[in-house]
C-alpha cells in the first residue's frame, strides 16, 4: 500500500533525513520519500505488518508531527472541500505568522541594536544607560528588549532542543544552541555586573558590560526568521504552474436533469450526465460530444497554441476552454478520474519524489548537523586552550553553529524539481518522477516508434496518377465510390480525400471484397477492379508498363492502389502514413544535441528505409513485433547507451518500461500513463526535445544550488571557526553569520525560480 502524509516541524534537510531514517527502520516499510518543500511524506508499506498509525507514531517519536495527507485534486465531498480550504488557510496562516514574527522581532531588535552598538560609534543614548554606574540598567534593558524576540521565536527552541534530545538534531538545534548560548551568557554577564557594582570592582563591570551578546541572540533569531519568511514567499511561487492549472477547473457545471438545464457543483456530475457548454466556458469533466461543434483551446493541458476543432463523437477534456460553439457532451470521466485530475496528481507526485542527486544531499545533511555541533564545541575548546577569553571562544562556537544551518542544502534539489515539473506541465509535458527528470538529461539514444509517433498514425492519399485522359476529380469520385462500402483503412484515406475536395460519392450497384487483395464493384453498369499489383494480375489486367510506378511508390514507403474499368487501367492512388510536420524538426534537434535517433517499427523494410532516408535517421529496425521491441531496447542498453523510448504507450508498453526513460506520446491513455515515465499530452515529437532541454536546465540548476550550498558551508565554517584570525585578525561575528546563512537560502530559492523563465 502507498500512503501520503503531511509532516509538520521540518525546517531543513536534516529534518527530512531524520524522518526518512526513522520510518525506514519500521518493519514492513518498502519505500519512503520525504519532501521538505511540500512538508509531505509518501510511504509504501506492507499493510499486513504496519499501518498508518504506527508510521505517524514513529514520526512523532522522532520529534515531528504527522497526519494523513488531504489531496486537494481528489476532494469531492463537502468534507473534503472543507479540509482542502483548511489546508490552504494553514499555509496562508503560516506565512502570516512568519511575517508577524519578523515585524515584532524588528520592532524590538532596532532599539536593542541601537543601545548595544550606540556607545561604540558615539550615538546619543539616554544618560541613565551610560557610564559604569548605570551598567546594570544598560545590560538589563537589553535583556528586556531581547525577551519578546525570544518569545515570538520560541519555536526554534521547542523544536531544536526536542530533536536534539531525541538524537536527531536539525537546523533548529543549531539556532537554539547558538542563540541560547548567547542569551545565557548575557544573563551570566548581568550577574557579574551586579557583583562588580556591589563589591566596587569596576574592571569587572566594564569587562562584562562590553560582552553581553543579547544583540547577537536577537539578531540571529530575527535574521533567520526573516530569511524563512522570504523563503516561504518564494516557495509559494514554485507551484505556480499547478495553481494556475487548478484555477482552470470550473466549480460548477450545467447539466440536463429531467429535461431541464440546471447548474450544479462539479463534484455532483456523474458519468452519463449530458453537460451543456457555452462559448467562453471551461469544460468541467471529460466526455464525448453528442450535439454541436466547436473549437477548444487545449493550451493549458497539451501546449497546443491553436484551438482544436471538435465535432460529434470527439473527446473533450476537463479544464480546457470552449472558444466558439455551443455544444452538449456526455460525461465519461468525473472527479479524480478526469485527465485534468490525473495531470495534477502526476505533477504533485513528481514534485514530491526524489531524484538520486537529492538523496545524496539528504544523506550528507543527516550527518552534517551532529558534525557541526562537534566542530563548534571543539573550536570553542581549542581557542580556550590557546588562551583566548571565554567570550571570544564562545562567539566562535556560536558563529560556527549559526552559519552551518543546512537550509540551502535541503532546498537545493526539491525546489528545482518542483519548478521543473510545474514548468513541464504548463507545456503539456507530464513528468511522473524526479528520477525520470534527472535521468532524461543524460540520455544519448532516442528510440522512436513509427506509427503515431513519427507519422500521423492513419493513412493519407499522397499521389494520384490518371491514364487515358481521365480527369483527376472524376477518377477520385469513382475511386471513392468504389471504396465506400469497404472498411479498410486505405479506403478511408481515399474517401477522406474526396470529402476534403467536396467531391460527391455515389452508391455502387454491386460490391465484393477480396480480403488482403482488392475489391470488385459495379457502378453505372460498368465493372471496376481496385487493389494491389497481385490482384490486378490475377484478374488479367496488364500492368507491365506500370510496375515501375509500383516500385517507385514502394521505395518511398507508399502503398499503390490500382483502379481498372472494364479490365483497363484508369489510375493509381498512392496512400501512406505520412510523417508529421514536426518530426523532421524534432529529429534534427535531437541530432544537434548529440543524441542518436533509432526507429523501431513493425512495418516492412522498404517503408522503414524510405522514412529513414526522408528523416536522416541513424538506424532503423523494421519488421519488429510489439513483444520484441523490449528486446531491441535491451540490446541498445547493453552496448552502453542510456535510452529514452518514445511511443504511443499501448503496444509499446514493455519497451517503455525497459527504457531508462519511457516517454508516451499522445493524449495520455491509461496504459501510457502507467507504462511511461513522461507523458506528452500533445502528439508532437518536439515536446520530447523540450522535455530533454527542460531536464538539462533543471539538473544544471540543481548543480548550481548544491555547489552554492556546499561551497558556502565549506567556506563559512572555517571562517566562523576563526582560522583566519591568526594570519589576518579576521573573525565572523555571530550576527553576520546569521545574515549570511539566511541569504544563502534566499539565493538558492531565487536561483530555482529562474527555471520559471524556461522556454
Amino acid at each position: 500500500m502507498k500512503q501520503k502524509f503531511s509532516v509538520s516541524g521540518m525546517t531543513c534537510s536534516a529534518c527530512s533525513a531524520a524522518v526518512e531514517r526513522s520510518v525506514k527502520k519500521l518493519e514492513g516499510t518498502i519505500d519512503v520519500n520525504v519532501n521538505l518543500v511540500n512538508n509531505t511524506m509518501t510511504v509504501e508499506y506492507d499493510e499486513q505488518v504496519i499501518d498508518d498509525n504506527k508510521i505517524i507514531e514513529i514520526v512523532e517519536k522522532t520529534g515531528y508531527g504527522a497526519s494523513i495527507y488531504t489531496d486537494s485534486s481528489k476532494a469531492s465531498s463537502s468534507t473534503d472541500k472543507s479540509l482542502e480550504k483548511k489546508a490552504t488557510s494553514l499555509v496562508e496562516e503560516a506565512e502570516k505568522e512568519l511575517k508577524a514574527r519578523v515585524i515584532i522581532s524588528f520592532v524590538f531588535l532596532l532599539p536593542l541594536f541601537y543601545i548595544a552598538m550606540g556607545p561604540m560609534i558615539y550615538l546619543p543614548i539616554p544618560s541613565w544607560l551610560t557610564g559604569h554606574e548605570n551598567a546594570l540598567s544598560f545590560a538589563f534593558t537589553q535583556f528586556l528588549l531581547t525577551l519578546p524576540i525570544i518569545y515570538v521565536n520560541r519555536k526554534y527552541y521547542k523544536v531544536g532542543f526536542k530533536t536534539l534530545f531525541k538524537g536527531n538534531p536539525n537546523m533548529d538545534s543549531l539556532i537554539a544552541i547558538g542563540s541560547g548560548t548567547a542569551l545565557v551568557y548575557g544573563i551570566f554577564a548581568i550577574y557579574r555586573i551586579g557583583y562588580g557594582l556591589g563589591h566596587g570592582d569596576m574592571d569587572m563591570v566594564m569587562k562584562y558590560s562590553h560582552d553581553l551578546y543579547f544583540e547577537s541572540a536577537g539578531m540571529i533569531l530575527t535574521l533567520i526568521t526573516m530569511g524563512k519568511y522570504l523563503e516561504a514567499r518564494s516557495k509559494g511561487k514554485t507551484s505556480e504552474a499547478i495553481s494556475k492549472m487548478l484555477d482552470l477547473a470550473p466549480k460548477t457545471a450545467f447539466v440536463i436533469r429531467d429535461g431541464n438545464e440546471v447548474e450544479i457543483p462539479v463534484e455532483e456530475v456523474v458519468v452519463g450526465d449530458i453537460v451543456v457548454v457555452r462559448p467562453g466556458q471551461n469544460i468541467p469533466v471529460d466526455g464525448i460530444i453528442v450535439e454541436g461543434s466547436t473549437a477548444i483551446d487545449q493550451a493549458a493541458l497539451t501546449g497546443e497554441s491553436i484551438p482544436v476543432e471538435k465535432n460529434v463523437g470527439d473527446k473533450v477534456i476537463a479544464a480546457t476552454t470552449n472558444k466558439t460553439g455551443y455544444f452538449k457532451f456526455e460525461a465519461t470521466k468525473v472527479g479524480a478520474d478526469t485527465t485534468f485530475a490525473q495531470i495534477i496528481e502526476l505533477v504533485e507526485e513528481a514534485s514530491s519524489s526524489k531524484a538520486p542527486i537529492s538523496k545524496l544531499a539528504d544523506r550528507i545533511s543527516g550527518i552534517f548537523v551532529p558534525v557541526v555541533i562537534v566542530i563548534a564545541i571543539v573550536a570553542t575548546i581549542v581557542w580556550l586552550l590557546f588562551g583566548s577569553s571565554f567570550e571570544f571562544a564562545m562567539s566562535i562556537g556560536i558563529a560556527v553553529l549559526v552559519i552551518s544551518c543546512p537550509c540551502a542544502l535541503g532546498l537545493a534539489t526539491p525546489l528545482a524539481i518542483m519548478v521543473g515539473t510545474g514548468k513541464g506541465a504548463s507545456h503539456g509535458i507530464l513528468i511522473k518522477s524526479a528520477e525520470a527528470l534527472e535521468t532524461l538529461h543524460s540520455v544519448n539514444t532516442v528510440v522512436l516508434d513509427k506509427t503515431g509517433t513519427i507519422t500521423e498514425g492513419k493513412p493519407k492519399v499522397t499521389d494520384i496518377i490518371v491514364f487515358n485522359d481521365m480527369d483527376k476529380d472524376r477518377f477520385l469520385e469513382l475511386a471513392a465510390s468504389i471504396e465506400k462500402p469497404s472498411e479498410h483503412p486505405l479506403a478511408e484515406a481515399i474517401i477522406s480525400k474526396a470529402k476534403e475536395k467536396n467531391i460527391p460519392i455515389r452508391d455502387v450497384e454491386e460490391f465484393r471484397a477480396i480480403s488482403g487483395r482488392g475489391i470488385y464493384a459495379r457502378v453505372s453498369g460498368n465493372e471496376y477492379n481496385a487493389g494491389n499489383l497481385a490482384y490486378m494480375n490475377e484478374n488479367g489486367i496488364d500492368l507491365k508498363e506500370q510496375e515501375e510506378i509500383a516500385d517507385k511508390f514502394a521505395n518511398e514507403g507508399k502503398t499503390p492502389l490500382f483502379f481498372a474499368k472494364d479490365k483497363k487501367l484508369i489510375g493509381v492512388i498512392a496512400v501512406a502514413d505520412v510523417v508529421k510536420a514536426s518530426s523532421l524538426t524534432a529529429i534534427k534537434e535531437f541530432k544537434d544535441m548529440g543524441i542518436n535517433v533509432v526507429m523501431l517499427t513493425g512495418d516492412n523494410t522498404k517503408t522503414a528505409r524510405a522514412i529513414q532516408k526522408q528523416l536522416g535517421l541513424d538506424y532503423v529496425v523494421a519488421d519488429v513485433l510489439p513483444q520484441d521491441k523490449e528486446r531491441e531496447i535491451r540490446q541498445i542498453q547493453d552496448s552502453g547507451n542510456k535510452v529514452a523510448m518514445i511511443g504511443d504507450g499501448i503496444n509499446d508498453a514493455p519497451a517503455l518500461v525497459r527504457a531508462d526513460v519511457g516517454v508516451a506520446i499522445g493524449a495520455g491513455t491509461d496504459v501510457a500513463i502507467e507504462s511511461a515515465d513522461i507523458v506528452l499530452m500533445n502528439s508532437n515529437l518536439q515536446d520530447a526535445v523540450t522535455a530533454i532541454r527542460l531536464s538539462k536546465a533543471t539538473i544544471k540548476n540543481i548543480k548550481q544550488n548544491l555547489f552554492w550550498a556546499f561551497f558556502y558551508n565549506t567556506l563559512g565554517i572555517p571562517l566562523a571557526a576563526g582560522l583566519l584570525f591568526i594570519p589576518f585578525n579576521l573573525t565572523l561575528n555571530p550576527m553576520i553569520a546569521a545574515a549570511a546563512m539566511s541569504l544563502s537560502s534566499v539565493f538558492v530559492v531565487t536561483n530555482a525560480l529562474r527555471l520559471r523563465r524556461f522556454k
